[in-house]
């Protein structure tokens, strides 16, 4: 089981990022895959996510407006459009994959820094 998280840089506020997690080793259709952040000093948050088989998101409420969750199923990849990035966006980010049977993944982290 993988998740490889990618597409992390930085860039000037305002400016737009677009996150990748790439899965392989289940089935992706069963998962709801979650994007989470991490800030220095801070606890681990939910960001978004999508439940895979149906296409329903759900935004935290402050991306809500600024962040697109979308998945590519063919390619068992799951997107994070991020635009109107703020400074307080700055963190590490992961991607998680979760499903009712209690299976539970983590990917590495990707690091978005917002400057000022």
């Amino acid at each position: 089981v993988q998740l490889q998280a990618s597409g992390g840089g930085l860039v000037q506020a305002g400016g737009s990022l677009r996150l990748s997690c790439a899965a392989s080793g289940f089935t992706f259709d069963d998962y709801v895959i979650g994007w989470f952040r991490q800030a220095p000093g801070k606890e681990r948050e939910g960001v978004a996510c999508i439940s895979v088989n149906n296409g329903h998101t759900d935004y935290a409420g402050f991306v809500k407006g600024r962040f697109t969750i979308s998945s590519d199923n063919a390619k068992n990849t799951v997107f994070l459009q991020m635009n109107s990035l703020k400074p307080e966006d700055t963190a590490v980010y992961y991607c998680n994959a979760a499903n009712w049977r209690g299976h539970d993944y983590w990917g590495q982290g990707t690091q978005v820094t917002v400057s000022s």
